[in-house]
């Protein structure tokens, strides 16, 4: 089996150099350069060799030898100025064939719109990816007053009413791996993250969503459903959300989830899963 190692940053992992030779279908060099273009965060536009050494673990010499690679490929551009690297076309390139190949965003949207628009709230559509929650659909409703996450924004997997949502539906394993993964990184505010899942969990079997009230961001509230995916398929989630004042408890337990949960099924129809 691969070593793999989580870094101080979760949504990264180190890779040991006898990687390949304990798994003979794992290629160590590829991983570590996908490592490398994950080093970049929202709002960094340039990072070093030095930089992405440190965040990574790798060597700097296999770094230099990476980032060079990659920048040959088009996915990352060098600035000799600064001498540093920022992401490149190719990166963007492969995001983009994703989102164009979901086609439960085309079919979502209009229902989407719809609900946001009644709630004055956002409504968004989101993937796992590590311990995050990745928006590939979002829309905004005409308030002067809603969250501003767009497409490719990354919100915490355990805390959230989207990503309590999809720990529901995954197979026990797979969750077990990521709440003890979770756990390692969040070690004083485990106890408490753990009750707010355990809570997810009864509140999705009663009632088939699950409720974030402040977990994530003390002044966001949010109510989330999982979708179950076709065979081969991502396991997506949807979430309603929007600031605290304007989404009480009571709205989200009455009114959001309930159609929350209509438009899946709604959607899950559409595309023939019903």
């Amino acid at each position: 089996m691969t070593n793999i190692q989580t870094a101080a940053d979760p949504e990264l992992i180190v890779f040991s150099d006898d990687d390949e030779g304990k798994d003979r279908q794992f290629v160590n060099a590829l991983a570590r350069g996908l490592e490398v273009l994950r080093c970049f965060r929202p709002g960094e536009v340039f990072l070093s060799n030095a930089d992405m050494a440190k965040r990574t673990g790798i060597p700097k010499p296999t770094i230099s030898r990476l980032t060079y690679t990659l920048t040959k490929l088009g996915y990352l551009n060098y600035s000799d100025s600064l001498g540093k690297y920022q992401l490149g076309a190719g990166v963007l390139a492969l995001g983009y064939r994703m989102l164009s190949n979901l086609d439960v965003r085309k079919m979502a949207r209009p229902l989407m719109e719809e609900l946001a628009e009644h709630a004055q709230a956002s409504v968004s559509l989101g993937t796992r990816d590590r311990l995050s929650m990745v928006y590939v659909e979002t829309c905004r409703s005409s308030a002067n007053v809603t969250l501003r996450l767009d497409v490719g924004s990354r919100i915490p997997l355990m805390t959230t009413a989207m990503g309590k949502a999809l720990l529901c539906i995954l197979p026990q394993a797979e969750r077990d791996y990521l709440m003890d993964h979770a756990r390692v990184h969040e070690t004083e505010r485990w106890p408490r993250i753990k009750a707010g899942i355990e809570q997810g969990f009864k509140d999705y079997q009663d009632r088939g969503f699950c409720i974030s009230a402040g977990e994530w961001q003390n002044d966001v509230h949010a109510v989330g459903v999982p979708m179950l995916g076709a065979d081969g398929e991502q396991v997506m989630a949807f979430n309603c959300g929007g600031p605290a004042f304007l989404l009480s408890r009571e709205k989200l337990e009455g009114d959001l989830g309930p159609r929350l949960v209509a438009l899946i099924k709604t959607v899950e129809k559409n595309l023939g899963r019903g």
